[in-house]
This record gives C-alpha cells, structure tokens and sequence, in this order.
C-alpha cells in the first residue's frame, strides 16, 4: 500500500493567529492515514441492533479491560490545565493568562489543576487519576494534522498506513465490533491494513417525533391473526422502539436536535447543557452495561486551538471535559465491567510556554495525559517540564508517548507492545498496579 505523507500548507513554526479552525473533518479529510487505511479497507458504520445482537452473542467478559481513548482536537493548552502556578516563569510569561495559586485545584509539588476540572480533582484524592506529565516525541511537528496524525499512527519519524490501534485489531480479530469511534467517519488510530473499526455515530437512532413516528410505533404492535414475516417484522419494530427508549437519554436530549454535519457541534465547542463529549460517554457506559463486546471506544472533543482569548475559552472546554469525564467514572463504578474500563485522555500538542499578543497561546510540544480507572495507579508519572530549560521556547518531552501506548496495549488490552509499536517495548512505570 502506498503511502501517503500527510502535510499542511504552513510552516512548522509559531504561526498566525488568523487560522482556520481545526475540525475532524479537515483532520480526517487531510490524513493519509484516513484515505489508505480505514477507507481502503471500508470501515463498518454500525448500527444499535448490531452491538445489541454483538451482546447476546458474544457478550463482554466482566474480566476484560477496555480502554477509551479521549481525543482533545485543537492542542490543549497542557500549562493551564496541569498548572504550575507558584512558578514565577509562568507567571511572568503569560501575564493575563497566568493563574495564581490560590486559584488552581491543588495537586501538590507546586502544581495544581485548572479551576474547571473540580470532579477530576476528587478523583486525583481518590488515587483513580494518573497524570502523565510532559508527553510528547522526538523532533515534534507543529502542524495540527501532522501531529495528530503520529499521535494516533504511534509513528513519529515516518509517515504511516495505519493506525496504532488498527494494528492492534489486525492481529487480534476480524470482527470491527472490537473497536467502536462514535464519530462519523473512523479516527485514523482505528485503521489496520486489514480491518477497521467500527463508527457509530452519535445520532444514529431516532424514530421520527411525528404522525410518521406515531404510526410506526403502531406496526410494532403484534396481533393473532399476523403472518409469520409479519411477526416478525413487527417484532423489529418494537425492538427499535425499545432500544431507542432505551438509549435516547445517551445519545441525544429530547430538547436538542444539532446538525449532524455542522463541525461546531461535532466538535463540541458548545459547553452549553449536556455536551457532545458527555453524550458520547453515556452512550458508552449503556453499551458496556449492555455487555457489548467492544474492547476499545473512540470519543473526542474539539475547539482547543486557543490562539486568542485563551482562558475563558480553554476554562470552559475544560469544564466540559471535566463533568463529562467524572460522570462517566461514578458510573462506571456502580458495574463489574465498568470497572474494567481505563479512560485516556491525549491532544495533538500542547502549547509554547510564552503567550501570544491576542491573549493567547500559539502551537507547542509537550504536554499531559490523563489516565483514568480503578487499576490506574494514581499521581504524578514522569517530570515536569522546565519553563527554563527549553527547545527554541516550547517545552522539553520526557516521557514518549509511545511509551504510554505500550502501557494500555500491556495492561488494558492484554497484547504485547512490540509488534503494534514497531519495536517499542518501554512502558510508563508503575502506571497500573
């Protein structure tokens, strides 16, 4: 299979804060990974009665990890989201931007987290929050798609065919239903040479709230005299009016209806009610109550390119990540095979230590993980980054992402590293029990 080296059209450097707003779709749409791999390949787009009829079949086994990748779209800014407020450096390069201590959520070691992100917070005290600090590779590339796209291929030095994730599903099954992105289209970390993912998007059951609706709800009803298919037809049909009830709190709220091609909704830039990111979790939990056998789910939020007023932006999304996140975990927590789930949460980059003149942050290199799960051990992994020892002004990456990779692939997904990571066989120390 060819390859196809992914690029954008601007230098890799500080750029302009006049750009274009990063979505999935531009993200998608530009990655090689997409068009030779999941594409190629033609990934599955599912639908509730396939994970339904998967969980009778097949059902998850209580035992079995599963792991759900976060996707932060944009490059979070990781400086004020693990923050080193008694710092003065930071303080003193981002002026506006910079919060005090005392307005931070302490973490200990001078650090604390953004003022948002209250419940992940409680779950630092309760030892179910490892975070990664300074995560990044070698020779990093500004670019978002760039970036992104070695992110989710786990190949920093050449451009890939397949994701990190996909190759996982290469040598472990042929059935796409292991690995679910409830976005529209496959992220390209679900791509394999052989197999993709499946996608579920969000909105993908309703039946109409109309006279139409109404009246098939009525051919769900059985009557004596019904013939065999007839039976059977209204069976199905009463089978996806159960499911939607079933389901419709997780995948949409009954008062909002957004446009499945609109990128700002699809990306979640709204932290307005329940978010997109919350509804793709709650819909994730329902699937693994259910017993659906999928071992890996895709989630994302977008709108972290904060080149220009930052805080209040940044503070907002966080916020949003943040409900969303501690919800899933409580809930989690109350089932066996939620308990078996270990959460991640990644971006493409973080952001350059010094603020821009929009009060704002331009594009950088290392930044935190977030590991979320009973089995995670909790607290700081790895160093954190000097704000004086620095790369050309961005911040120096300890700790490869590779090797965090090589830890979920061990301890969640039961596969040795080495095959899916080209070698890479170094994990994160102590980051599972």
């Amino acid at each position: 299979m060819t390859k196809i080296r992914m690029t954008e059209n601007r230098p890799a450097g500080p750029i302009s804060t006049r750009v274009s707003p990063v979505t999935r779709r531009r993200f998608l749409a530009f990655s090689g990974v997409a068009a030779a791999g999941a594409l190629a390949v033609g990934a599955t787009r599912i639908h509730w009665t396939d994970l339904v009829a998967a969980a009778e079949r097949t059902p998850l086994d209580p035992a079995a990890g599963v792991l759900v990748m976060v996707t932060l779209y944009g490059g979070n800014d990781g400086l004020n989201t693990v923050v080193p407020a008694s710092d003065a450096v930071y303080s003193s390069a981002r002026s506006g931007l910079a919060y005090r201590p005392d307005e931070v959520l302490d973490l200990g070691e001078g650090l604390g987290l953004n003022p948002g992100m209250t419940g992940l917070h409680k779950l630092w005290g309760s030892q179910e929050l490892a975070v990664l600090r300074g995560v990044g590779y070698p020779k990093p590339d500004r670019s978002h798609f760039r970036s992104m796209a070695i992110w989710q291929t786990a190949a920093p030095t050449e451009a890939a065919t397949t994701g990190w994730l996909g190759r996982w599903l290469d040598a472990t099954t042929t059935d796409p239903l292991l690995a679910v992105s409830l976005d529209t289209l496959i992220p390209p970390m679900l791509a394999g040479a052989t197999i993709a993912g499946a996608s579920l998007p969000i909105g993908g059951i309703k039946l109409p709230r109309t006279a139409l609706g109404r009246s098939l709800g009525l051919l769900g009803r059985s009557d004596p005299a019904d013939g065999v298919w007839q039976a059977r037809a209204a069976t199905s049909i009463a089978d996806l009016g159960a499911v939607q009830r079933t389901l419709e709190p997780a995948v949409r709220p009954p008062d909002q209806t957004p446009d499945p091609d609109e990128d700002e909704n699809a990306q979640g830039a709204s932290a307005g009610g329940q978010s997109e990111l919350g509804r793709q979790l709650d819909l994730v939990a329902s699937l693994i109550e259910l017993g659906v056998p999928t071992r890996v789910y895709s989630v994302s939020l977008g709108g972290f390119d904060t080149h220009s007023d930052e805080r209040g932006t940044q503070q907002r999304l966080l916020t949003e990540l943040d409900r969303a996140l501690s919800t899933f975990q409580a809930r989690l927590a109350t089932t066996d095979r939620g308990r078996q789930v270990v959460t991640t949460v990644y971006s493409e980059f973080g952001r350059r230590v010094t603020a821009n003149a929009s009060d704002g942050t331009d594009h950088g290199t290392a930044g935190p993980v977030f590991v979320l799960g009973r089995g995670v051990t909790g607290g700081f992994h790895g160093t954190e980054p000097s704000l004086t020892d620095l790369d050309d002004g961005d911040l120096r990456a300890g700790l490869d992402f590779r090797s965090v990779y090589a830890s979920l692939l061990g301890s969640v997904l039961g596969a040795e590293p080495g095959p899916v990571l080209d070698g890479w066989e170094q994990r994160v120390d102590g980051l599972f029990a």
